[in-house]
């Protein structure tokens, strides 16, 4: 099977922490905020850069699935699912700010808003399709752009423990 070509962007941890800094600073002049929703997995580094520049102490979670595992290529799973929407105090997400890592198609910041109309999306990194989806981003980059993450070098496979009887 011939794998389709696309281009990367690899970050280091120091130009992806730069990116989250400036996120924090641009999200500045919008607060304060009630607290943060990260959106688990991509948005917790950048949610605990976010809180910490803003001196915000409150992090919530949604978790979401976005992507279908695959070491080389990962995939677009055919639809978002949300494993574990956002508490119910987050409400209508007035006043809320909602941190993801990337907007790629926007599916993710979708389904985040038919829980939470009125929160702040931000991510760090945004592609074309997914850009107007979200209220604040730093960087975009192609909609053929694969990031690596600076915590995915090597593709780490999950850690799993050992299963009961098996």
């Amino acid at each position: 099977m011939m794998l389709e070509p696309r281009k990367s962007l690899s970050l280091s941890w120091e130009e992806w922490h730069r990116d989250a800094k400036t996120l924090a600073s641009r999200l500045l002049q919008f607060g304060p905020w009630r607290g943060i929703v990260a959106v688990s997995r991509g948005g917790l580094a950048p949610a605990a850069v976010v809180a910490r520049a803003l001196d915000i102490r409150l992090v919530e979670t949604v978790c979401v699935i976005g992507y279908g595992p695959d070491e080389y290529n990962p995939q677009r799973a055919a639809e978002i699912t949300v494993v574990k929407p956002p508490p119910m105090h987050v409400g209508d997400g007035e006043g809320w700010l909602a941190v993801d890592d990337l907007v790629d198609t926007g599916g993710t910041a979708q389904a985040l808003r038919k829980f939470m109309p009125r929160a702040h999306l931000a991510a760090i990194y945004a592609k074309p399709l997914g850009r107007p989806l979200v209220d604040t981003y730093v960087t975009e980059v192609s909609q053929d752009t694969w990031i690596y993450f600076p915590w995915e070098g090597g593709q780490m496979k999950p850690l799993t423990a050992p299963r009961k009887g098996g």
